[in-house]
């Protein structure tokens, strides 16, 4: 392991992971704080004073407990505003979603999940509350496993070998072999997907989106309800749409 780097703010590292600790949790105790972060209880009244002060925690005055205020939203904000992948797919995610009706993402890697940072949905369907800075892992999103067939077959080996394999649904595949042969697919067909793997009723399909210099950025991905949709028809029919509104995000980058 290397050695810490003496340019490290290491309470500004605390800071960080305090604030990354909320993804999973409306609230949090100072003890809460501490245990997920592997601090000391001193440690973390000092970062969640801190936090409150500055204005990106509020404390309830009654339990004690911490939560983000609408304030940690503008951390993200300059990242989705500001990059040009995102104002390259918005008019490309609207008008997919115009052509088929159903909801289009656009997620990028962090990790080993998928974040999904742009959704079009249309008016007449009420999707799963997923809201911008969702995470699903990698191999239980067609996003994920279009972006992982990308990969070497060695690195492929190393990320299966090294996950958790959750089961969200009881249609999530967790068998290693399984979802190898998943990702070879995605990588013949040039997209991916997912028939209820982390939602249940849900099908996506998937394409990468790749920079100017070839590397993969993110995916475009379309979500669609069963039994309204089929396997069969959303592969037959989705596929070659997100395929083709991936490339044309690709060539804007």
């Amino acid at each position: 392991m290397s050695e810490p780097s003496a340019l490290m703010i290491q309470s500004l590292e605390k800071g960080l992971a305090v604030l990354e600790s909320f993804r999973g949790h409306a609230s949090l105790s100072l003890q809460e704080m501490a245990r997920e972060n592997g601090i000391t209880i001193g440690s973390a009244q000092r970062v969640a004073y801190t936090l409150e002060k500055t204005g990106y925690l509020s404390k309830d005055p009654r339990s004690k407990r911490y939560s983000m205020t609408v304030k940690a939203v503008g951390l993200g904000y300059s990242y989705l505003y500001r990059q040009p992948l995102f104002q390259h797919a918005h008019a490309v995610l609207h008008q997919v979603n115009q052509e088929c009706g159903e909801i289009v993402n656009l997620a990028v890697p962090e990790g080993d999940n998928m974040v999904f940072v742009m959704r079009v949905a249309p008016a007449r369907h009420i999707p799963e509350y997923m809201p911008v800075g969702t995470q699903i892992p990698c191999v239980a999103s067609a996003s994920g496993r279009a972006l992982w067939a990308l990969l070497p077959p060695d690195e492929l080996d190393l990320k299966l070998r090294s996950i958790t394999c959750v089961k969200h649904t009881p249609r999530t595949t967790t068998d290693l072999a399984t979802l190898r042969a998943l990702i070879d697919e995605a990588r013949r067909d040039q997209y991916a997907y997912a028939d209820e793997e982390f939602y249940a009723g849900d099908l996506n399909v998937a394409a990468v989106i790749h920079g100017d210099n070839g590397d993969p950025l993110g995916a475009l991905n379309i979500s669609v309800p069963k039994p309204r949709w089929s396997l069969e028809r959303a592969r037959a029919e989705l596929g070659p749409l997100a395929i083709r509104a991936a490339r044309a995000i690709s060539k804007r980058n």
